[in-house]
């Protein structure tokens, strides 16, 4: 369990430290409480690693890769769709992997808005499927 969450968390940080393009806030349902510290970094043109942590009880760290992310109409809209796992350091511990996918509008001064839904398969330490998972996030773009 620890070397998980080193190795988790080690991502994180690498990955925000090389190339992080927004960073922000979600609001709603999430691993481990209703608000979480949102990231959304870049690796390559169409494709993203979207990283949340909350914290409450214990933290929930949830590090979904979004290989879907494309613009949708004329518009500044994006549509992204990705997959990946969570964690939540607690009692009782968690692991399992959660879907996105989601509707994301980047307005012309530096701040994106966007809404999206999170089902989840948690696998350790207790199995259950879960529908929930709608979010608001609110980031400013670097």
């Amino acid at each position: 369990m620890k070397r998980i969450f080193t190795i988790s968390a080690m991502i994180f940080l690498l990955g925000s430290s090389l190339s992080a393009q927004e960073l922000g806030i979600r609001f709603g349902v999430g691993t481990g409480g209703n608000v979480a510290v949102d990231g959304v970094f870049g690796i390559g043109d169409w494709s993203r690693i979207h990283g949340d942590v909350t914290f409450g009880n214990g933290v929930g760290i949830d590090l979904l890769w979004n290989f879907v992310y494309k613009q949708l109409g004329e518009e500044a809209f994006n549509w992204y769709a990705g997959v990946g796992p969570f964690f939540w350091i607690g009692d009782p511990f968690g692991l399992g992997v959660a879907g996105e996918i989601g509707i994301e509008y980047q307005f012309k001064f530096p701040i994106s808005l966007s809404l999206d839904w999170r089902p989840s398969f948690r696998i350790i330490e207790n199995t259950d499927f879960d529908f929930g998972g709608f979010g608001l996030n609110i980031r400013y773009v670097f």
